[in-house]
């Protein structure tokens, strides 16, 4: 029995060591191998670190409640008959390369070292693992990664650092556990298989627990807690629908890891770990025992290969095997593929360590320089290459990200309003539906309403008369609501452009690295550029800006009559009107009131003061000779001043014609300021970025190319960064090259072993 297993060991010891090391490949180089190994999960006192000794044979964890465990321990066990105690090497977490011999004791020192330096941490989990090679004569041949243990936390405020944790290591877990490649040893310590607390969380990553485990840990203290056969039988073979789904090995393993821990002091039970596997073994038999004494029978062939440390240490040694077997044909053209890709990037580091010089730094500058502005052109005009869910925003991303439009109402108009507002957009599409929300919102904006007491603040006193001048207290008015609401437009505005034009960088940095047109390596330079970027963008948007608010401090300052009375004919028809209005009030004691929203806007007015008489004030210029008409109005003409020149008394008609000639002037200034705004946002803003950046992010890179060339490039930093990236290459190009010739050492001697096997069988038959 010793000598075949000695030649199994020798026969199959290259493919452990193989894999063992093409599992740390992947894991520091994130390769894209699979690396069969068992990944244990469990909660906290679920006896994973117990079940995991005595699958290695021997002691080197604390054991016990609480968190034991804030890293993922992978160990790459390997049986070797000739080492009588374990060989432990703790692999370097700066260099995975080397690998240090340390005992158990060092072993113990430094886990809990990293468990104490973590728990000090914000973090308290890393998903780094502690990575230690073992060769011992008691070891199966696997790789198994130990998770810290999921915690099940109480619900309540005051336990809100320990949910936190207990998702903090549960994400951990669960990411662990996205591997493919990965077996899971799903660990249950209960006696009720539908109480399914670690199978809850595998099976968010697998559903139907077709590369899981299933072990129910602690049987010997769920052996007494039946008082019948019948919840026995139940418990030794649950129903397929207790465990949803097919798992590995069609049925749950069953492992009890006796109590008492090696050592030579007071507190230990064992003297060696000899006896702490001969205790294991006893504890089998023992189990065994106890069941069929529940059961009153004696347990079948299949059932007795399911209870046990050993069954499982044999099962799990059995299908990682098969599963190594199977990935060796399909390993290696993955390490020639991996070989080929390195081998590139190792030329692609010469080469750029080869054009380190200052002519050549230069025109990669001049070239990136002029793809990258083609890339921003390419945005503005449209395109599709820069994927939407990752750049596009939505009008509400947009709103948030770059400043909404707010009247001084404090409201917004709801983004569905606006056309495109649920598209993710980006470049000049963004741009155009910006520019249409603005137009919108600010066609839409009405005159603020108007008090009796702004009216009359209005009129003053004149330089020269007491009377009233109601069209100048009518521009007084309308010139500061205008600029007050106006001026908050054009900022936000500027704000929600400037945005949109700075994201054009990312985007384009995006385009270039997917078309490989990117300087990688050379951060500092980039940095320069997109610096000169948005500073020019900053600049832009400040100047165009400035001569926006120039033309709205112009509109609103002196009042031309050409260019803010659009409605020249509409205002005339509403003053003959209303000195009709006038004359058929004229006597009355108490005058007309005005509608609570008789400033919402001229056309209200209009309604409000239909003619009420033929003559109107137009007649004045009619020329007619009729001298009855003639008295008629001058009396109304007379009327008309002493109710408005000479009276300081606000009547209502003198209030109207405030309104209207305020509503006059507003619209005028709001149509032309939309009209302006846009423009000239359009002209010294948008298209600065096309026909005046070019020639400036030119004369920046020149002007540095001719100040220090190292102060753009930093040569010095970058020769450094290429040595290490070619050191670091060179090693991990090695690393494949040697795990590449194993590989084919390994599948060399598979072959021939399964050619041997071959005729021997056909000449049985």
């Amino acid at each position: 029995m010793e000598e075949r297993k000695m030649a199994e060991w020798e026969e199959k010891s290259p493919l452990y060591e193989a894999y063992n090391e093409l599992h740390g490949l992947a894991q520091e180089f994130h390769t894209p191998f699979d690396a069969p190994a068992i990944l244990i999960v469990g909660h906290q006192t679920d006896g994973k670190s117990a079940l995991l000794e005595a699958l290695m044979g021997f002691q080197f964890n604390h054991v016990g409640g609480g968190t034991k465990t804030r890293r993922p321990i992978t160990l790459h066990m390997k049986y070797d008959p000739h080492r009588e105690t374990p060989v432990c090497r703790l692999v370097s977490d700066a260099d995975p390369t080397l690998a240090d011999d340390k005992s158990l004791r060092e072993i113990q020192a430094y886990i809990e070292a990293e468990n104490k330096r973590l728990e000090s941490e914000p973090c308290q989990f890393s998903a780094k693992e502690i990575i230690i090679n073992i060769e011992y004569k008691y070891c199966p041949n696997l790789t198994i990664i130990d998770t810290p243990g999921l915690i099940a936390p109480a619900p309540g405020r005051k336990n809100r650092e320990l949910q936190a944790q207990a998702r903090a290591v549960e994400s951990l877990v669960r990411t662990k556990m996205q591997h493919k490649e990965f077996i899971i040893l799903c660990l249950e310590d209960c006696s009720d298989w539908s109480n399914a607390t670690t199978r809850r969380v595998v099976m968010q990553i697998d559903p139907e627990l077709s590369r899981t485990v299933i072990v129910s840990t602690k049987l010997d203290t769920k052996i007494p807690q039946f008082a019948r056969s019948s919840d026995v039988e139940v418990f030794l073979s649950p129903p397929a629908c207790a465990l949803d789904g097919f798992i590995l090995g069609d049925s749950p393993f069953f492992t009890s890891v006796p109590s008492g821990r090696v050592g030579s002091g007071p507190d230990t039970v064992y003297r060696s770990n000899d006896e702490f596997k001969q205790a294991i073994s006893l504890r089998e038999m023992e189990d065994v025992a106890s069941l069929e004494n529940k059961l009153g029978r004696s347990l079948s062939e299949k059932e007795r290969n399911r209870i046990g440390v050993s069954k499982l240490r044999a099962f799990l040694e059995e299908l990682l095997q098969k599963r190594y077997m199977d990935s060796v044909p399909l390993i290696i053209p993955l390490l020639e593929k991996e070989y080929r890709s390195t081998t590139r990037r190792m030329n692609e580091i010469n080469q750029e360590l080869s054009s380190v010089d200052e002519v050549k730094l230069k025109e990669k500058g001049r070239a990136f320089h002029d793809l990258f502005l083609t890339k921003l052109s390419l945005l503005l005009k449209g395109t599709v290459v820069a994927p939407p869910d990752k750049f596009g925003e939505t009008l509400q991303d947009e709103r948030s990200n770059g400043g909404a439009f707010i009247g001084i109402d404090g409201l917004q108009i709801p983004h569905k309003l606006i056309p495109n507002a649920g598209m993710r957009l980006y470049g000049g599409a963004q741009y155009h539906r910006a520019m249409a929300e603005f137009r919108f919102v600010v066609g839409g904006t009405k005159c603020p309403p108007i008090t009796r007491e702004e009216i009359v603040n209005a009129c003053g006193v004149e330089d020269i008369h007491d009377g009233t001048n109601y069209s100048r207290t009518a521009c007084v008015i309308a010139v500061a609501k205008a600029r007050d609401t106006f001026e908050p437009f054009l900022c936000q505005l500027g704000s929600r452009l400037l945005h949109i034009l700075k994201r054009l960088l990312p985007i384009s940095v995006y385009l270039l690295k997917k078309e490989g047109e990117y300087l990688s390596g050379h951060e500092l330079f980039i940095r320069r550029v997109a610096s000169a970027y948005n500073n020019f963008a900053e600049a832009t948007e400040k100047a165009c800006l400035e001569k926006c608010m120039e033309d709205l401090v112009s509109t609103t300052r002196y009042v031309t009559w050409s260019l803010h009375n659009k409605n020249r004919a509409g205002l005339r028809q509403f003053l003959d009107s209303f000195a009709g209005t006038e004359q058929s009030t004229a006597g009355a004691t108490v005058p007309v009131g005005l509608s609570p929203d008789s400033s919402n806007g001229l056309g209200n007015e209009k309604q409000e003061s239909k003619p009420r008489a033929d003559v109107k004030l137009s007649h004045l210029a009619s020329g007619m000779d009729s001298t009855s008409s003639m008295q008629a109005t001058d009396t109304r003409l007379a009327d008309l001043l002493d109710s408005t020149l000479w009276n300081r008394k606000l009547a209502p008609s003198s209030e109207r014609i405030v309104y209207a000639l305020v509503q006059q002037i507003f619209h005028g200034i709001r149509e032309y300021f939309l009209a302006s705004a846009e423009l000239k946002f359009n002209c010294f803003l948008l298209m600065p970025v096309v026909d005046k950046l070019p020639a400036l992010l030119r004369e920046d890179l020149e002007s540095a190319f001719e100040d220090d060339l190292d102060t753009v490039f930093d040569i010095s930093n970058l020769r450094h960064a290429l040595g290490q990236k070619k050191r670091d290459t060179e090693i991990e190009l090695k690393r494949i090259k040697r795990l590449k010739e194993k590989f084919r050492s390994v599948h060399k001697q598979l072959y021939m072993n399964q050619a041997d096997v071959t005729p021997g069988s056909n000449s049985q038959q």
